[in-house]
């Protein structure tokens, strides 16, 4: 069988002992959602089509292409499982299901999981036997539904605006875990960059001993050691020497972990961040954080890259034009993007789908907390990503104001989980409580658009002034601007004008960096954005990935000196 995305997807949590399950599935829509009523968990019903996961059923890769929406759609494949496997447990990882999933094994139901953007695992020893089994899952979707969030995926027949083709059920990889009766269940670090101390704390099943051994580049940099009888347990490891992780250099430390029998492959990286009046610094420097807007849309994967090296490629490209990292937006990107961003040394922003919600509804909160919670648990480990941002957008709906409490405890929360990095509690509009006060203005005249800020450190310009207030002393960038439209498409749009020409495009782009290049209050700016995505064409690169303009003459433009930032 050939096996679509056959590298391991959790390249910070590896065992040697794993099963990828992508490839070809049976499939079958269920318009109706009666599937379970008529018993389509039967470990002897045959669905009629056949699919390519990890890719959606809209998606071309997946060989089914039905764009029209499916709120119920069902999976079944067979896997074997040999004797001596299930001396320990059997685990079942998804990497992501939009939105709802069901998952039966042998004609049982194992499991259930709500949230279609974070990765999930379910023990199904309990229902495996040696030989062959049968897998079903069923995924419900319902991309209208004001209290699921979606992102840009589109609530019309067809993609319009910024709303695209959307994504239903299993979008990345699925595969199998065997591990031993005691062991990891996960880890979360914290790095001491003045001490030269990595802290770990453990979750762990069974009795044993944890043990942690760091290497850097293959020299032996430190271990220690912790009996437990399981549950969390707690493991500094002092480091030999101390290698930053920086912009440009990941530097990543290999970890080995092992609980009696359990082995697991890590790595981590050490840096820290901190706001600093204006300046974000990382590691103490002064950073001046060059982002590009990344939805993480291909044309024929749709939210699935297509290969583990399409995901480095976006990475390359943005690299080539100039920038240092990106918003990763609307969408919680796979963990294998994370892995490529920390050992090359690009920043990026955890973000969530929040957009198809209504603000409006305190009710939202019961669907975004529980998987934002599991998103901040999935990926703090990350040292590529510098900062997180809940919300984008938040705008009123129906005429009915944002319920503000919903921004200022998720806020909260956030911080609570992980008060190593900073939290923008909605991106763009309408701040209640925030580490970050960041705007977006897609003003493409230079001359209005450089006077917003020209007023800093008192004030600044803000469209939404009436409804946030920028405090005075508080850290700020410009987290969305330019989306300059360009495009051989007349049906293509992007923000203001198009210019009329190669030259006065790069003459308002290089105006409007520099005006926030300039400003020495400051710290960043986001440029939309890195791709087109359908008939959004105001990107660098085409959908796809043709650049538009030589990169050599793009890059110095957005990597000119910040006025903010150390040498």
């Amino acid at each position: 069988m050939i096996i679509d995305r056959p590298e391991h997807p959790d390249p910070q949590f590896m065992r040697r002992n794993w099963e990828n399950l992508n490839g070809q599935w049976q499939f079958e829509i269920d318009h109706p959602n009666s599937g379970e009523e008529q018993g389509w968990f039967d470990p002897d019903k045959t669905f009629s089509q056949s699919i390519r996961v990890p890719f959606c059923p809209e998606s071309k890769l997946s060989g089914i292409g039905y764009t029209d929406f499916m709120r119920s759609v069902w999976y079944k494949r067979d896997f074997t499982v040999i004797q001596s496997q299930l001396e320990g447990h059997v685990l079942l990882h998804f990497g992501a299901v939009d939105y709802e999933a069901t998952v039966y094994i042998n004609g049982t139901k194992c499991g259930t999981h709500r949230g279609g953007y974070v990765s999930f695992a379910l023990d199904i020893t309990p229902y495996v036997k040696a030989g062959t089994n049968i897998l079903t899952v069923h995924a419900r979707d319902d991309t209208r539904n004001k209290r699921i969030p979606t992102g840009k995926q589109s609530e019309r027949f067809g993609s319009y605006g910024c709303f695209y083709t959307r994504t239903t059920g299993i979008w990345q990889t699925v595969w199998l875990e065997f591990v031993p009766k005691a062991y990891i269940r996960k880890v979360k670090y914290n790095t001491d960059i003045e001490n030269g101390i990595l802290q770990i704390t453990a979750e762990l099943e069974g009795s044993g001993v944890l043990r942690s051994v760091a290497s850097y580049r293959g020299e032996a940099m430190g271990s220690a050691s912790v009996a437990s009888n399981g549950g969390i347990a707690y493991l500094s490891l002092p480091l030999k020497q101390i290698h930053l992780w920086e912009v440009g250099q990941g530097r990543l430390y290999d970890l080995k972990l092992s609980y009696g029998q359990d082995e697991v492959d890590s790595y981590f990286g050490m840096r820290s961040v901190q706001l600093d009046g204006y300046h974000f610094r990382i590691n103490g420097k002064s950073v001046f954080q060059r982002l590009v807007l990344d939805q993480g849309f291909y044309p024929e994967g749709i939210y699935t890259a297509p290969s583990d090296r399409e995901l480095l490629g976006d990475i390359e490209r943005s690299l080539v034009m100039g920038f240092n990292g990106a918003r990763l937006h609307e969408k919680v990107f796979e963990k294998r993007f994370l892995y490529h961003c920390d050992r090359i040394g690009y920043l990026v922003w955890g973000e969530y789908p929040n957009w198809g919600l209504d603000h409006s509804d305190p009710a939202c909160i019961y669907n975004v907390l529980p998987e934002w919670l599991e998103e901040l648990d999935r990926d703090r480990n990350h040292p590529s990503i510098v900062g997180w941002c809940p919300f984008n957008e938040t705008w009123d709906t129906d005429g009915r104001k944002q319920y503000d409490e919903l921004l200022s405890l998720v806020y909260r929360v956030t911080k609570a989980v992980d008060p190593t990095r900073p939290c923008i509690d909605t991106s763009g509009n309408f701040h209640v409580m925030t580490d970050i006060f960041d705007v977006h203005n897609y003003d493409q005249n230079p001359e209005t658009f450089a006077a917003c800020y020209d007023t800093l450190p008192d004030a600044i310009t803000d469209r939404h002034e009436g409804r946030q207030k920028y405090r005075v002393g508080q850290p700020i960038f410009v987290s969305e601007y330019g989306g300059i439209a360009w495009s051989e498409d007349p049906s293509g749009w992007g923000y203001g004008n198009a210019p009329a020409s190669r030259e006065e495009f790069l003459e308002r782009l290089k105006d409007l960096t520099d005006a926030i290049l300039n400003n020495p209050c400051l710290f960043g700016f986001c440029y939309t954005q890195l791709t087109d995505v359908e008939q959004e064409q105001n990107g660098l690169y085409t959908y796809d990935r043709r650049a538009k303009f030589d990169p050599a003459v793009i890059a110095p433009i957005f990597s000119g000196k910040a006025a903010i930032e150390d040498e």
